[in-house]
């Protein structure tokens, strides 16, 4: 049962691997300028590389009553069957095919944080754009609401955080919100806020605080984007040190505060994908530093 309180385990037990769930299944060929549909495969090839203790593990694919959680089954219905338009602007049925494991690794990853009271990773992205009962902006569901629906519906927790340092304005995640009532869900975005270079020192300074306001929560879900990046061409406002800087601040805070914290990898669209790879390799990097054990 959840605990209600981010006290408890405050300075518990470090991991011995990182759990990471990945499927090759949550792989599609979207035909689209975002790499978001096949980027997990990219991202654990490099990670592989990086000399950190992963725990990969498989896991099972949302289904379509877990997805209608968080959105109308009408939708979800059309989604998977291709007769609707996904978040790529197409209804190709291998993006379709794709998508109930990548938001079934977001679930997963939602576990298994509540479980270890540590940490896990969800490697996908195209979550936050999504809203009830419609796709945008390269997302079609909205994982993020439905994992934090899961553990709610499944008992393991009461009140659920969600996280959002993507470059953009998580407005299908604050729409589902609303739309549904879900109270017991605390959602901050910051592309509601940043997004200027000028800002970047004063938003680094108050991350610690703003971890504070998911006193309380049973796990948070963090959204760790690329795209907030100087050189993105859809972000531009934090150097490599300031991201590397966010990320830290995030999982030393969450550890602090014994907050079981379950983060994936949401935008990043620079070309080579190569400088996308870099910025989730420094976010696995701090994860590790933080919750591994010496």
């Amino acid at each position: 049962m959840p605990s209600g309180s981010t006290n408890e385990n405050a300075t518990g037990s470090r991991l011995s691997a990182i759990p990471v769930f990945h499927d090759p299944r949550m792989v599609a060929n979207a035909r689209s300028f975002s790499p978001s549909a096949g980027k997990p495969a990219e991202v654990m090839a490099s990670w592989r590389n990086l000399g950190v203790a992963l725990d990969v593990r498989s896991f099972d694919p949302a289904s379509r009553e877990q997805l209608a959680l968080a959105h109308a089954r009408d939708y979800v219905e059309g989604i998977l069957e291709g007769r609707e338009t996904n978040g790529f602007g197409n209804r190709l049925m291998s993006v379709a095919n794709a998508l109930p494991f990548t938001t079934g690794a977001m679930i997963a990853a939602a576990r298994e944080a509540v479980a270890n009271r540590c940490v896990a990773v969800a490697p996908v992205s195209g979550f936050h754009h999504a809203r009830f009962a419609a796709s945008a902006g390269f997302c079609t569901f909205n994982g993020l609401i439905v994992a934090a629906r899961v553990l709610q519906t499944e008992g393991l927790a009461r009140r659920v955080g969600i996280l959002d340092f993507d470059q953009h304005y998580g407005d299908g995640t604050a729409q589902i919100i609303r739309f549904l009532g879900l109270t017991d869900i605390v959602h901050f975005t910051a592309g509601a806020e940043y997004g200027r270079e000028e800002q970047a020192e004063g938003f680094l300074r108050h991350i610690p605080r703003r971890l504070h306001d998911f006193y309380g929560c049973d796990v948070l879900l963090y959204q760790a984007g690329a795209d907030p990046h100087i050189d993105d061409p859809l972000g531009g406002w934090l150097t490599d040190d300031q991201l590397q800087r966010r990320d830290r601040l995030v999982f030393e805070g969450c550890r602090a505060l014994g907050l079981p914290v379950a983060w994936n990898l949401a935008g990043g669209y620079q070309s080579p994908l190569r400088k996308v790879l870099d910025i989730h390799d420094a976010t696995m990097r701090e994860c590790a530093r933080v919750y591994l054990r010496p």
